[in-house]
């Protein structure tokens, strides 16, 4: 779901042109008088598809003026053709379509019985890492199995086995996993139900669907979005909003948020500046996307995000990571159950011997 996979929240679920305006050409009335032109009479024909006269001549023929007007009506026919092909208008305003999608995110987020083992690929400056997780009842299970696309040392696959021992061990840790993850979740929600009301909008298109981008077979509403002047944060979390435009891609049949793309444009400052300040050019996207069984997830997130906290301390969140591979687990899934699929798929990659980097490395666009 949009909200917890960018935090990493276990065990959640997952649910589930434009007006082309074409002119009306009226029937003309069309008016011959005699003209004379030494012993003959040509036509003049009134209104020719124009608001000025136009005179068939002997120097403009009256074929002329026909292939002229057989040409028009040709031009006409093949416009409304593709005004009839074309995909219809949005029925709504495009904040309601925007809110009833959040309304759907908001009710995916709710659901917390479909659970999927999945994996991802996180490039930073510093490098790579690929991991596989597992949603569960208690807290996301990860594992890291490649460091910048090599598989790890014994020693390094060790520090992990022992990592998930210890927290399987510890269930007053354990729980606080829990509580980060959910702290994050209801963090990213707050922003996603700000949506509506933080941003004007306005529709600019559709796109077709592509790999890890919505529901197999849709057409995705494009809206463009800038900040609602009225619009007030309630806190700093959603304050972030204020700095921001870009555009969101809706899967209007699912009704599903398919990608969020957002630009900062301006310093954003937290607590007049003390705080910390958010720099302006920064940037994010996440898209997501129905992973085979009607559920969606989160199928790639970029980040771009510089500043600095308490007036001294640098912020830097610079990171590509896209997720891939999902697989549904049962919906009882515990964490020590979570760990038991971690090291069997690893076990599995392993032995089919596959080299490093494939086939869990995907470049992300």
């Amino acid at each position: 779901m949009l909200a917890t996979k960018i935090t990493g929240k276990a065990g959640t679920g997952r649910s589930a042109s434009l007006v082309t305006t074409i002119p009306n050409y009226e029937s003309r009335r069309q008016a011959t008088i005699p003209v004379r032109l030494g012993s003959h009479a040509a036509t003049r024909w009134a209104d020719c598809y124009t608001n000025h006269r136009m005179y068939c001549t002997q120097q403009r023929p009256v074929a002329a003026c026909l292939l002229r007007v057989s040409a028009i009506l040709a031009l006409t026919t093949a416009a409304t053709l593709l005004w009839a092909q074309s995909p219809p208008p949005p029925r709504m305003p495009p904040g309601e379509l925007v809110r009833s999608a959040v309304a759907n995110e908001v009710a995916a987020a709710n659901n917390t019985a479909v659970k999927h083992m999945f994996r991802s690929r996180r490039q930073t400056p510093k490098g790579s890492q690929t991991k596989l997780y597992v949603e569960t009842n208690d807290a996301l299970a990860a594992m890291l199995i490649a460091i910048n696309d090599q598989p790890l040392t014994p020693q390094q696959r060790q520090a992990e086995m022992n990592h998930l021992a210890w927290l399987m061990g510890n269930p007053d840790q354990l729980r606080k996993k829990q509580s980060r993850e959910k702290e994050d979740a209801e963090r990213t929600l707050r922003i996603v139900k700000a949506l509506p009301d933080a941003f004007r909008y306005e529709y600019a298109g559709a796109e077709n669907r592509e790999e890890g981008l919505g529901k197999a077979g849709a057409q995705l509403v494009r809206l463009q979005f800038t900040p609602n002047p009225s619009y007030s944060p309630p806190s700093r979390v959603e304050q972030v909003l204020a700095g921001m435009r870009g555009y969101l891609l809706i899967d209007k049949e699912a009704g599903r948020l398919a990608r969020i793309d957002g630009t900062l444009f301006k310093d954003v400052t937290f607590g007049w500046g003390i705080i910390g300040h958010l720099d302006k050019g920064g940037h994010f996207r996440v898209q997501q996307a129905d992973v085979g069984d009607g559920s969606w997830d989160i199928t790639e997130m970029s980040l771009s995000i510089t500043g600095k906290i308490l007036l001294f301390k640098s912020l830097s969140m610079v990171s590509d990571e896209v997720f891939s591979d999902f697989r549904r687990v049962p919906d009882d899934t515990t964490f020590a159950r979570g760990v038991e699929l971690l090291k069997a798929e690893e076990e599995k990659l392993a032995s089919e011997g596959h080299a490093p980097g494939t086939p869990y490395t995907r470049t992300p666009r």
